[in-house]
This record gives C-alpha cells, structure tokens and sequence, in this order.
C-alpha cells in the first residue's frame, strides 16, 4: 500500500481541504501516515499570508525530500498560487497546483510516478467563477467539525495577499452544505464552524441566499447541537441579521469580529470598509441581544507609517471594547500587496514593544471576561483529555472559554453542565454537575 504524508500550513480552510485531499488519496488506496514518517507522497498546503509561510513551506519540501529521495513531492495551496514559477524551481518539487483542481491530485501523483516529469497546473484564479466542490464523508474522531461554504475574497486590504491567491468570491451550494451537515451529524458531531475565505460574502454571487440563510438552514438538521462562524467582517452584523440570529439558539455567542487597528487613519490606509465608531455601535448592537457574547479579534501591529498616537488610539480602542481575547500580529510586508510599497516602514523593535504592549491589554481584558463567570453555571462541549494531567478533561462554552475540569475521557464529546470556580490564565476551571 503506497503512503502519503500531509503537511499544512495556514488558516482552518486549508485544514479542511487537506482532510478532503486526504479523503481522495485514502479512496485510492493510500495509507495516510504523519509527515514525520516515510511516504511515498508528501503533499504540503502552503500558505501565503506572510513571507514567513513561504519559508516555512520551502523548509518542509526540502525536509519531505530527505527522508525519501523518490518520494512524490505535491506543493498546493496560495503560495503555490501566487508563486508557481518560484515554487517549480524548487529542485525537490514534483507538482505544483495552486487553489484550485486539488480534486486531480491523486491522478497527477500517479502521472508523475510514472513518468517522473515535472507538473505545473496553475492558471489564473482570478477567472475562477465557481466554487470548487471538495467533500469530506469520513471525518472521525472529532467533536467539532469545520465545513467549508465559501471562497475567495472581493476586499483588498492593502496589506494582504489572499484575493490574488484565492480568487473572486464563490459560494457552495446550499444543498451540498447541508448534505456535509447530515454526514456530520450521522458521524456523532455536536458542533459545525462554518468557515471561508470571506464567509460574509457568502451568496453575493449566486442570487438571494445570504449567510443568515445558510444558518437558518444548518439550524434544523437534527444532531448538531452548537454552530459557529468563523473570522467574519463586522459590517454583517446589521439589525435585521442580529435579529434572525437570535431565533436560533444553536448559534453560539462568540463572534471573530475582525479589526486591525483601532484608528480610523489606518484602517482607511489598510483599506478596511468601516470605522471604530462604526464597529463600536456593531459590538453594542450583539450585545444588546447577547449579554454575554466572547468577542474575539485579530489586530495588526506596526502598519506602515503608524505613529505613536495612532497606536495609543488602537490600544485605548482595544481596551474599551474589552474582547475576551485578541490575537496580535507585527504587520509583515507581503511583495505584491499595495502595503509592501508604502513609505514609512516601522522598525522590528518598534513593532516587537508595541506587540507586547497590546498583548498584555489583551491579557487583562481575556482576565475580566472570564472573570466574570465564577460562580455561574456553564454548557461546556468537553473535546480531549488534558494533555499534562489524566484525570482533567477541556472543552468549550458557548462562548468560547476554555474549560478545565476533572473528569475521565469517556466524557469527551459531550455538553456538560460545569459550576465555574476559579479562572487559570486563559481557561476556567469547575465541576461537573451530573
């Protein structure tokens, strides 16, 4: 039986679309083994997002090639995207396939066994107009599972490179999201993210249907008991959606909101479509109908030209806000973004103690939000046996806090009700009640 070993890089799309590579390769045969062993395929899934992600990429092609010489070599995914002619030079690379025909890879490693010449299938994703159906049947082993409704991204951020890696928007059609939904109830899931390159966008290009219509749909498919939506503009959050959401109390309270900065100088030079008095009155609005809704974030550090006071002004934003966690990010110049050419780059030490400065903020207010449940009894959907210690068991809230609590293994996959008594770091610690 022929191996093949996966590598993946990046964001939970290209975690999902590597289970559905896998899936091809098992159909045919394969046995999926860790890419620390011995395969006669390594494919990696590359991401883009930062220089670093291409470097990271290379490191591993080379690394696959060392551990079996003849081994097949398949590079995928938006750095082989953007970068197809840099990634073919690669010596070691065998096929080169970009963001979209990933349904062909098992045929093109056995074209290349065979023939043992190099492939190159990339072409311009910017004239893709439809969504590339990769199904995923046999996903085991988890309680929650992502599902992929949507790609592609009509933004153009200044700093990002991910429209030109993905391509134009292009939604999944209703019906194969909810046949994926059904599998993963049959399959024991609780809990389905919904997830895409730009899942607000979902339905602009396909007719009527909207995101809160997908929603509305997956809400009735009996067994799954909790979904999620993941990284999502704020403008979506508009009354009319908030009050459709809120008939639907499988839809958890926890929202990615993303920000980028907290002033509005920058967010117009990022070219972001809204303002932080405009994401102020959103944030307001879910609360309103969400007492007490997780906010979570990604914030930029160190855009170009980002003065002191534009960084204060992002600091006193984040801290008025009070997301329950942020995740921080020093801004790397990314060739081929309208960001990469700006003047006034920060420095890495500029950028490294402005980073420390507003992760800290964000660890005082991920502190007052937890904090703000001892006492309380929470819905936890428990999902591994803690690593350090047997007896304790994690999971998460509705919300998405992380929970700690004693327990054996057999309760993984189960929503349990948990007296919340003390906040440890990041996580809440309890008791079952049963």
């Amino acid at each position: 039986m022929s191996r093949v070993a996966f590598h993946t890089l990046g964001c939970k799309v290209n975690q999902y679309e590597t289970e559905a590579m896998a899936e091809l390769f098992e159909k045919s045969g394969y046995e999926i083994v860790s890419e620390n062993e011995i395969a006669d395929v390594y494919v990696i899934n590359t991401c883009t997002v930062t220089n670093l992600g291409d470097r990271k990429s290379r490191q591993f092609i080379r690394r696959a090639k060392n551990k079996n010489p003849q081994a097949v070599i398949a590079v995928v995914g938006c750095y082989a995207q953007t970068s197809p002619d840099e990634v073919m030079s690669i010596e070691e690379v065998d096929i080169v396939i970009g963001t979209k025909d990933r349904n062909r890879i098992v045929e093109l490693c056995q074209q290349v066994k065979e023939s043992r010449q190099k492939i190159n299938i990339v072409t311009d994703i910017m004239k893709q107009r439809e969504f590339e159906e990769m199904k995923i049947e046999n996903i085991e082993g988890k309680t929650r599972a992502f599902l992929k409704i949507q790609e592609g991204c009509n933004q153009f951020c200044s700093y990002c490179i991910i429209p030109y890696a993905r391509g134009p928007i292009r939604s999944r059609k209703l019906d194969d999201i909810l046949s994926e939904v059904e599998k993963l109830a049959k399959n024991g899931f609780k809990e389905v993210v919904l997830t895409g390159i730009h899942v607000a966008s979902y339905g602009k290009d396909i007719g009527e249907i909207r995101l809160i219509d997908v929603l509305e749909k997956v809400h009735n498919v009996s067994g799954i008991e909790r979904i999620r939506l993941s990284s999502i503009e704020p403008t979506i959050m508009t009354e009319d959606f908030l009050e459709r959401l809120i008939r639907l109390p499988k839809v958890c309270d926890h929202f990615h909101l993303s920000l980028q900065s907290g002033s509005d100088s920058v967010l117009k030079r990022m070219n972001r479509k809204y303002t932080t008095e405009e994401y102020r009155k959103i944030v307001q609005l879910i609360r309103k109908h969400m007492p007490n809704v997780g906010i979570t974030t990604d914030i930029i550090v160190g855009f170009p030209g980002e003065t002191e006071e534009e960084f204060k002004e992002t600091c006193d934003f984040v801290d008025e806000i009070g997301f329950s966690r942020i995740h921080v990010f020093p801004y790397s110049p990314r060739k081929g973004t309208p960001a990469a050419k700006y003047k006034s780059q920060i420095s890495s030490d500029v950028k490294h103690r402005r980073t420390k400065e507003i992760i800290k903020i964000g660890e005082m207010n991920t502190f007052k939000f937890n904090s703000k449940f001892i006492g309380a009894t929470l819905n936890v959907l428990f999902e591994e046996q803690s690593k350090d210690k047997v007896d304790l068991i994690e999971g998460y809230t509705t919300n998405y806090i992380r929970v700690v609590a004693k327990g054996k293994s057999i309760l993984v996959g189960e929503i349990l009700p948990v007296s919340i008594d003390g906040v440890d770091g990041e996580n809440l610690s309890g008791k079952i009640l049963s």
